[in-house]
C-alpha cells in the first residue's frame, strides 16, 4: 500500500482531524515560537491519528521533486512507530504556526529533522503512557511498534487507533525527559521509499499550479516591458478587446530595479481561456520606453566584470603575505574565468490562481515560499494576515524561482481589480525573458608554486552582481553570506591566501538559482586547480588532496572572514577537510582515476562543499572533431550527513548532474539593448535525453553527522569537472561557460 497524499487548506484540515470523534491530534511549536516563548508543544498542527487507527501527517514545506513531502512524515512516522502504510500526507498552507516553510537553501532536513523526530516521539510517548494506564501497568512495561502498543509481560497489545481517544487526555512530556530512538532503531530514517506523490503523478491526478481552477475564473496573460524599468508607450486596447472571449485589458504599475519580489508590471489581457487572453495580448502591439536600462549590453558587461575581476578590490579573507609570496614564487600561474547570466527554466513556468471577494483572499500556487506570498499579498491588497489563505501546490521545478512571489501578487492583484478569480500562467518567453536571474560573474585567481610544485600563494577576486541588489540597486557589493557560497570558505592548506570581491552593478533582477554562487566559485576554483596540477607536472586527482591538505577543521575567522556557514554552528558543522578529502578518495576510487581512455576522451575531476554537503564528482567527456563536448559517464560522491530517504538523495543527486549538465555545457542568458535575446528552449536550451550520460554513479557516503543539505550541493563540481575532462580529452582549456562547443 502507497501512502496516500492530499493538499487541503486550514479550515479542511481542521474538520477533517478535529472534529473526528475520539481524533488525537498533536504538534510540536516551530522552533522559532519555542524560543519566544518557551512552550514547545501544542495540540493542533502536525499529526492526527484516527480510531480507525488510520492517521494524517502534515506537510509543511513545498514539494517540487525533492521529495521532502515525503522524507518529514518518514521521521514523524518513524520515531512514533506508526506504519508509513496508515498514513496519509497532508500539504499545510501557509501559516506561521509551522515555522519556516521557505523550502530554499537545501535546509529543509537539517533544520526540521529534530523538530519532526519530537512530534514523532511526543506522540509514541503519549499512546504508550495511554495503553499503560489502560492496563494499569507501569509505562516502562509498554512498547510501541508498527501502530502497536504491546504490553512486555502479558502479550497484551491495544493498536493506535483504539488507544487514540485516551491518548488525547495524556499530558504531553516535558520535552528534556523525551526519549528519542537510536540510530540503531530507526525503522524508516536512511531507508529507501518510493515517494507519496508518485503514482498521482504518473497517472495525471496530481495538482501543479499550473492545474488549479476555481468556478467562473477568468485567465490572464500579461505583456510584460521587455527591459526592467520600461513604460508603456502605447497598445491597441480596442483591438484586444475585438478577441472573443476577452473581458479585460487591465494595465499594471511598472517597476524597476530594487522593487524585490513586486511584479514587473506592464498590460494584462484577462480573458475566458488561456488561448483567448494569449491572441488578445498579441493585438495589444505595445510599444515601450526601454528607460535606464535599455542600453544594457551583456558584451560590454562582460568586459567591465573582467577589469573589475582583474583590478585590486575589496579583502575579504587573508592569510600570510600573498603578493610577496607570489614575488617570490618559482612559477606563477593565472586565469580568468567567466559564466554568464542563467536562468531556472523549470518544465512548470510560474502559475498562480487567486480569488479576492468580500476581504478575503484565497489562492492556490506552486510557490517555495507561502508565507512570503501570503504576507506581501496581505501588504499589497490592504488586507489582514488572517483574511488570505493560500494553497501549496506541487510545484513543476523551482530552482529558487518559485520562493519569488511576483506571479502570485499579479493574480491576486487582477482579482481584485476584476472582481473574479484569475489565474496568471507565464509562457516559457515569459519566464525566460522576464525572471531572475543567476549571476554573471567573473573571476580572476593567481598562484604561485615553489620549485616541488607545491601552491604556496593563491590570490582569487571575483565580480558579480548581488543578490541584494534586488532589494536595492545600490548594493554592489555581496553580502558575507553570498561571498561565503563557495569563495571565501575556500578549505585549502595554503600558507599565504587573499580573497578579494570587487563592487558589481546590477542590470537585470538577480535572483538566487540552485546551488547559488558556488556554480561560478566552484567552476573557477576547480578548474584552476586542475591547470595548477598540470603546471606542477602532478596527477589532478593527487594534486586536489594535497590542496585540501590534511583531515582537519577549517577555522575561517582566524582568517579575517566573517562566513556565515548557512546559517549554521561552525561547532556541528566544521569545515572538515576531512569529509572532503574522502569523497574526492572515493569518486576517484569508483570511476577509475588514471585509467586509459580511447583519443578524444578524458577524465575531469572537482570537489566541493557547499550548503555543510561534501561532493565530488568525475565526468568522463568525449569530445568531437567538431569540438562538440559530451559527457558519457559522471560519478558523483555525496556526503550529507544524517539522510532520510536514501532514495531520494541518489535521484537529486543523479538530478543535480543533469540540472548542471544543461547550465555547464548549454547555458546562457544575454541582453542587447536592455532586453533578454533568449526566449525559449530552442535558444536557452537544457539537456535532452540522449545528451545525459549513459550512467551516473551516485556513491552515498554513510555519515553520522548532521544533516545537511541534499537538493543543491550536487551542482557545483559538476561544471569543472566536464571542463577539466576537456582538458584531459584536448589540451584546451575552457575558461567560460558554457562548454558545449569548442570556443572561437
Amino acid at each position: 500500500m502507497t501512502p496516500r497524499v492530499a493538499v487541503v487548506g486550514r479550515r479542511e484540515f481542521i474538520q477533517l482531524t478535529g472534529l473526528s470523534a475520539g481524533a488525537f491530534i498533536i504538534g510540536l511549536r516551530p522552533k522559532e515560537a519555542m524560543a519566544a516563548a518557551g512552550e514547545p508543544f501544542r495540540f493542533d498542527l502536525f499529526v492526527a491519528l484516527h480510531p480507525s487507527g488510520d492517521m494524517e501527517i502534515v506537510a509543511h514545506r513545498s514539494e517540487m521533486g525533492q521529495g521532502i513531502r515525503t522524507a518529514l512524515p518518514m521521521v514523524v512516522a518513524d520515531e512514533m512507530e506508526a506504519d508509513f502504510d496508515r498514513v496519509r500526507v497532508v500539504q499545510a498552507p501557509a501559516d506561521d504556526r509551522y515555522g519556516d516553510q521557505n523550502t530554499d537553501g537545501s535546509h529543509s532536513i537539517r533544520d526540521f529533522f529534530e523538530p519532526m523526530r519530537k512530534v514523532g516521539a511526543t506522540a509514541r510517548y503519549m499512546l504508550t503512557t495511554a495503553a499503560a494506564q489502560a492496563w494499569g501497568v507501569p509505562y516502562e512495561e509498554c512498547v510501541a511498534t508498527q501502530h502497536v502498543v504491546h504490553h512486555r509481560t502479558s502479550g497484551r497489545r491495544l493498536g493506535f487507533g483504539e488507544l487514540a481517544e485516551r491518548a488525547a487526555k495524556v499530558q504531553a512530556p516535558d520535552p528534556k525527559t523525551l526519549r528519542l530512538k537510536s540510530r540503531s532503531e530507526w525503522r524508516y530514517i536512511g531507508k529507501g521509499r518510493t515517494l507519496v506523490d508518485v503514482r498521482d503523478i504518473v497517472t495525471g491526478r496530481a495538482v501543479f499550479g499550473i492545474d488549479a481552477r476555481a468556478e467562473g475564473m477568468l485567465h490572464a496573460s500579461i505583456e510584460r516591458p521587455p527591459v526592467v524599468g520600461g513604460k508603456v508607450k502605447g497598445f491597441d486596447r480596442a483591438a484586444a478587446l475585438a478577441v472573443k472571449g476577452v473581458r479585460h485589458v487591465v494595465e499594471i504599475d511598472t517597476v524597476g530595479l530594487s522593487q524585490g519580489f513586486k511584479p514587473l508590471g506592464g498590460i494584462a489581457v484577462v480573458a475566458d481561456n488561456t488561448w483567448a487572453a494569449r491572441q488578445g495580448r498579441t493585438a495589444l502591439k505595445a510599444s515601450w520606453d526601454p528607460g535606464p536600462e535599455g542600453t544594457h549590453d551583456s558584451i560590454a558587461y562582460r568586459k567591465e566584470l573582467e577589469a573589475k575581476a582583474s583590478a585590486p578590490a575589496k579583502v575579504v579573507r587573508k592569510r600570510g603575505d600573498a603578493d610577496a609570496a607570489l614575488a617570490g614564487a618559482a612559477k606563477r600561474v593565472s586565469a580568468l574565468y567567466y559564466t554568464p547570466h542563467l536562468t531556472h527554466a523549470a518544465i512548470e513556468p510560474p502559475a498562480a490562481l487567486a480569488s479576492v471577494s468580500g476581504g478575503t483572499c484565497e489562492i492556490w500556487a506552486c510557490t517555495q515560499d507561502p508565507m512570503g506570498a501570503r504576507k506581501l499579498v496581505s501588504e499589497t491588497l490592504g488586507l489582514p494576515l488572517e483574511k488570505v489563505t493560500l494553497h501549496v501546490t506541487l510545484i513543476g521545478g523551482g530552482f529558487g524561482r518559485k520562493s519569488k512571489p511576483d506571479f502570485i501578487l499579479e493574480a491576486a492583484q487582477l482579482s481584485a481589480k476584476v472582481g473574479r478569480p484569475v489565474k496568471v500562467t507565464w509562457t516559457r518567453e515569459d519566464e525566460i525573458q522576464h525572471g531572475y536571474y543567476h549571476s554573471a560573474s567573473a573571476q580572476k585567481i593567481e598562484a604561485g608554486l615553489d620549485a616541488s610544485g607545491r601552491t604556496v600563494a593563491w590570490k582569487a577576486r571575483t565580480a558579480f552582481p548581488t543578490i541584494a541588489s534586488t532589494f536595492d540597486a545600490k548594493n554592489e557589493y555581496p553580502p558575507n553570506w553570498e561571498l561565503g557560497l563557495g569563495f571565501s570558505d575556500l578549505p585549502f592548506d595554503v600558507p599565504n591566501l587573499q580573497l578579494e570581491n570587487a563592487s558589481v552593478a546590477p542590470h537585470v533582477r538577480i535572483g538566487w538559482l540552485r546551488s547559488v554562487a558556488n556554480i561560478y566559485h566552484a567552476f573557477a576554483i576547480s578548474s584552476f586547480v586542475d591547470e595548477l596540477a598540470h603546471a606542477a607536472g602532478a596527477d589532478p586527482k593527487d594534486y586536489l588532496l594535497r590542496l585540501i591538505g590534511a583531515p582537519r577543521k577549517v577555522d575561517l575567522k582566524a582568517d579575517g572572514s566573517d562566513n556565515p556557514n548557512y546559517g549554521a554552528s561552525f561547532d556541528a558543522y566544521p569545515v572538515d577537510t576531512g569529509r572532503l578529502r574522502h569523497v574526492t578518495e572515493v569518486v576517484a576510487k569508483a570511476a577509475g582515476w588514471g585509467k586509459t581512455l580511447p583519443k578524444g576522451r578524458g577524465l575531469g575531476i572537482a570537489a566541493h562543499r557547499s550548503f555543510l554537503t561534501y561532493v565530488a564528482v568525475v565526468a568522463e567527456v568525449s569530445v568531437d572533431a567538431q569540438g562538440t563536448a559530451r559527457v558519457e559517464e559522471a560519478h558523483i560522491a555525496f556526503d550529507c550527513g544524517t539522510f532520510v530517504n536514501r532514495d531520494t538523495v541518489i535521484t537529486q543527486a543523479q538530478g543535480a548532474v543533469v540540472f548542471a549538465m544543461s547550465g555547464a555545457l548549454h547555458g546562457k542568458i544575454t541582453t542587447k539593448a536592455g532586453a533578454v535575446e533568449q526566449s525559449n528552449y530552442h535558444d536557452y536550451p537544457l539537456v535532452r535525453v540522449t545528451e545525459v550520460p549513459r550512467n551516473i554513479h551516485v556513491h552515498l557516503v554513510e555519515s553520522e553527522a548532521p544533516p545537511a543539505g541534499v537538493g543543491e550541493p550536487g551542482v557545483p563540481p559538476v561544471a569543472p569537472a566536464i571542463a577539466n575532462a576537456i582538458f584531459a580529452a584536448t589540451g584546451e582549456r575552457r575558461r567560460e561557460l558554457p562548454l558545449g562547443k569548442r570556443l572561437a
